[in-house]
């Protein structure tokens, strides 16, 4: 019968991802005049890897009585000889040696002793140790500012720090400047944060102390970006150094042991120790990715790429991030002692050693190559382990673009720092420009073809020396493929300093080929190139449309408008740098600006400048009196379509800018009537409507000048028109003088200019109609029959009125105004049908005013009908209201027959009945009131 039990668990798949490379024994000898006391715990490590040989790594020990001693690690040397002691120090007054913190950038050391002070010490320990006097001492825990990639570069020079109070007395928090090449870090003394920075020369700056925004006593921390992140027996806190708030990001059990962080450097990020599970957070104290559980509680925790390294008990434990799975165990050698083992970690993302202390031994390891971890995992047919280990092993191979940098600008430059420290580095010279490369290859064939010509091989392809290339076309080759390979990276999930490299050093490789459409391109579109680091380039090289593309692209739009406005005066370029120009002013809301840059475009082209004043790009619109102040005065169809745009578009009911439209149309338009009835200068007279047309209709409006006058002045009520009468009353604008006298209530002059002036029939009349009374027909047949100033009477016009309106007219006035020069066969058939409707409407009248008369006789014979009914009632007549017995009490009857005695009358009223029917609003009819003859 089968086992009813599950599976056991099957067995972990061990790897070598590490494998031993040396080890150091402390022995009380003496060796090349270091003499080393009785074995000595060792408390602390640190690995450094500057060094004046790329192939050597500094070794910092701490030990309990104090000392510092300083090894050389060369994997390369013979075995016995791979390390070395260097020199050794003894730190205060002999305290044990906590921790150490080395800042390789400006090699120095940085030592925490058990006495709660900070020391100082150079790279080398070639100087005394210096107590860092401005802190002051009860030090628990101390940790270096670490940057993220996605962190800004720019904001690397100071942390971002606002002043926090302390609860307890109020006081802020001192600051200090500094200069960009220190190194920041923050210690934790007891309940207080003190963050500072240690400056090139070699001094350490207070910048602020950060007091009561936490309970207990700091154990251990880590400072990444702008957060800190630290532990003391009641939990893990965050501090943020932008707001200043302190907030918890979990709690510990009260059983649980003392806290223990590692800034994991690969990802920046914090694994947080609960025991023996660690939890990772980001910079946010957000958890990320899964828990590690380690198989008991580590005394030291370190990192090497991709791996966690934990130590407990004389052995260690590497575990794969991703997964959380152990990879390999390592039995550390029996003759390390007893206590506690110390882990040690390179602080570099591509670290490749370990240092591993037990009491007074250390050994350090290193990683196995790539290619044996996966031949190991294949021969256990670990087929996915060994597909994961491959996946990441392109990612960390594959080139990236800040390894190209320092090929194209020289060191030092903003991006020196994000170049990564690869391991095959070591094998090769280091990174130089371009140009030398180049000029070294150039020499190496010619060297190649003078050792070729003495008979001596060399590795140098024939084809080179057959064929030597010039420095010009092997340059041009080298930058045409750095620049495939920067165009290919844009497209790249980069970090954001990563693609402000990117972009700004493709500008400069287009710039050296004179890629011209590239870096335009480059520069008009969305990009992360920085200015400060082109302009100069583009402005020597005489590149100035890119470097304006390159100023619009940042908002920069006060520096692009002043190159356009430069190259606007050469001719091949005008239009286009005018609406380059009109592009970014149609966006932008500074009025300085838009007013500065208005003239010289106006001057070229007139269309485009109104589109930037009447642009709904921007985001305010600009104030339209300075901008009425700004226009030119000679540009008059510039101002004219402003203002149209205003009292059109914006609804402006402001009479100042109504009048002033008003009177800017009317002055254009007495200029364009002079120039097309002018008699005199008529050559002069067609050049300059020309022009004007040129700037006016044609350009600006979409309909004729006296059109648009003409509409306005009848659409508006907001202008003065008097004030526009006063302009053009001497002209023969003769249509815009009706529209204003009409507006002014003169109701003789206005018939005069359509009946007389304009001899518009139509219009005249419709004039009457509107204002609505007989005596202005007849007022218009006088104008007709006598125009007077000597003009023949419009015996035409007056037979139109009286066949259209005769009917409103009194014949007998007609008769007595019509002149007896008029033709008798032009209005005999007129005045005739006149007269006919005349008396049809007088007998119509009288059939009316019978018929009404016969109603009103009708109705009240009927009323008196009504009232004279006579009733019939019977001792069985009621009340309908009360139903009491009528017998021989008053009653009154409604019209809807209802009966009530004279009391219910009294009460109901005489227009309501007993049914609640009220005759005066809904009113009764009866068959027999209605007429029928």
């Amino acid at each position: 019968m089968a086992n009813p039990k599950s599976k056991s668990k099957p067995e972990p798949k061990y790897r070598p991802v590490i494998e031993p490379v040396a080890h150091f024994v402390f022995t009380p000898t003496t060796t090349h005049q270091h003499v080393f006391p009785a074995p000595t715990a060792i408390k602390a490590l640190a690995i450094s890897t500057t060094s004046s040989d790329t192939r050597q790594s500094l070794i910092y020990i701490g030990t309990l009585t104090g000392a510092i001693y300083l090894l050389s690690l060369n994997p390369a040397a013979d075995e016995n000889d791979r390390v070395s002691v260097i020199k050794h120090t003894l730190i205060g007054n002999g305290s044990a040696i906590v921790s150490i913190l080395v800042v390789e950038n400006l090699k120095r050391i940085i030592v925490l002793s058990g006495d709660g002070f900070l020391y100082l010490l150079d790279s080398f320990l070639l100087e005394a140790p210096k107590k860092v006097s401005v802190i002051k001492g009860g030090v628990t825990a101390f940790a270096r500012r670490f940057f993220s990639k996605n962190y800004s570069n720019s904001d690397r020079i100071l942390p971002k720090l606002n002043g926090v109070k302390s609860k307890e007395d109020g006081s802020s928090s001192i600051s200090s400047s500094s200069s960009g090449g220190g190194s920041f870090f923050v210690a934790a003394t007891g309940k207080k944060l003190v963050l500072a920075e240690l400056v090139s020369s070699g001094s350490v700056v207070l910048l602020k102390e950060i007091l009561g925004v936490f309970e207990g006593m700091i154990r251990d921390l880590a400072w990444v970006d702008d957060s800190i992140i630290f532990g003391n027996k009641s939990g893990y806190f965050l501090y943020s150094c932008i707001s200043g708030q302190c907030g918890l990001i979990f709690s510990l059990p009260e059983l649980s042991g003392q806290p223990q962080l590692k800034l994991l450097v690969r990802e920046c990020r914090v694994l947080l120790l609960v025991d023996n599970v660690g939890v990772t957070v980001d910079t946010e104290g957000q958890p990320v990715g899964g828990s590690l559980v380690f198989r008991g509680v580590p005394d030291s925790i370190g990192e090497i790429g991709s791996h966690v390294v934990a130590v407990k008990n004389g052995k260690m434990e590497l575990y794969y991030k991703k997964s959380g799975n152990c990879v390999q165990v390592v039995m550390l050698s029996s003759d390390a002692g007893g206590g506690t083992c110390v882990v040690a970690s390179q602080e570099d993302v591509s670290g490749e050693f370990v240092a591993v202390s037990m009491s007074s031994k250390v050994i350090f390891y290193r990683k196995v190559p790539w290619e044996e971890q996966i031949k190991d995992l294949l021969r256990k047919k670990c087929f996915k382990e060994a597909i994961s280990l491959v996946e990441e092993l392109q990612s960390e191979e594959t080139m990236q673009p800040s390894e190209l940098f320092p090929f194209i600008m020289r060191d030092p430059n903003p991006w020196s720092l994000l170049v990564p420290r690869n391991r095959y580095w070591g094998l090769h010279p280091p990174p130089t420009p371009l140009e030398n490369v180049v000029d070294d290859g150039l020499k190496t064939i010619q060297r190649a073809i003078f050792l070729k010509k003495a008979g001596i091989e060399t590795a140098v392809d024939d084809e080179f020396i057959v064929n030597p290339p010039t420095r010009a076309d092997l340059l041009e080759a080298a930058i045409e493929n750095f620049i495939r390979y920067m165009q290919a990276s844009r497209h790249k999930d980069l970090t954001p300093s990563v693609r402000e490299g990117v972009d700004t050093l493709l500008m400069y490789l287009y710039r050296a080929l004179n890629h011209v459409d590239d870096m335009e391109r480059l520069a008009s579109s969305e990009n992360s190139c920085i200015v400060e680091e082109l302009e100069m380039l583009l402005n020597d090289s005489g590149h100035l449309r890119t470097l304006a593309f390159l100023y619009a692209s940042k908002g920069m739009s006060s520096k692009a408008l002043a190159i356009w406005r430069v190259l606007a005066k050469v001719t091949s370029g005008q239009e286009t740098a005018v609406a380059e120009a009109s592009n970014i002013l149609e966006e932008s809301s500074d009025q300085d600006l838009v007013l500065q840059h208005l003239g010289w475009i106006a001057d070229i082209n007139p269309v485009l400048a109104v589109q930037v004043l009447i642009s709904d790009k921007r985001s305010n619109v600009l104030p339209p009196d300075e901008v009425i102040a700004a226009i030119d005065p000679k540009k008059v169809d510039i101002l004219q379509r402003y203002l149209q745009w205003l009292i059109e578009d914006q609804d402006s009911d402001d009479i100042q800018f109504h009048t002033m439209y008003a009177l800017l149309l009317a002055k254009s338009a007495l200029e364009s009537y002079e120039i097309e009835h002018g008699s005199q200068n008529s050559e002069a007279g067609t050049s300059k409507e020309l022009n004007v047309s040129h700037h006016g209709s044609n350009s600006i409006f979409d309909s004729p000048l006296r059109e648009r006058l003409q509409i306005f002045l009848q659409s508006s009520d907001l202008y003065d028109p008097e004030e526009v009468l006063d302009l053009i009353e001497g002209s023969e604008l003769w249509l815009e003088k009706a529209i204003l006298y009409r507006k002014l209530g003169q109701e003789t002059l206005v018939l005069q200019i359509l009946a007389l002036k304009l001899e518009d029939c139509e219009a005249a009349e419709q004039y009457c109609a509107e204002i609505g009374r007989p005596d202005a027909y007849m007022q218009l047949l006088e104008m007709y029959l006598d125009p007077k100033d000597g003009k023949e009477p419009m015996f035409k016009a007056a037979v139109r009125l009286l066949h259209n309106h005769g009917e409103a007219l009194d014949p007998l006035q007609v008769l007595e105004r019509l002149s007896p020069d008029m033709p008798l066969q032009l209005a005999s058939d007129t005045i005739l049908r006149m007269l006919r409707a005349r008396l049809h409407h007088h007998w119509q009248g009288q059939i009316v005013h019978n018929l009404s008369r016969a109603l009103d006789v009708d109705a009240s014979l009927a009323r008196l009908e009504e009232r004279s009914r006579h009733v019939l009632i019977n001792d069985e007549s009621v009340c309908d209201s009360c139903h009491a017995r009528l017998g021989t009490k008053l009653f009154a009857m409604y019209p809807d027959d209802t009966i009530v005695c004279y009391k219910c009358f009294r009460r109901q009223g005489e227009s309501t009945s007993v049914t609640g029917r009220n005759f005066k609003e809904d009113v009764l009819y009866k068959p027999g009131w209605l007429v029928t003859r």
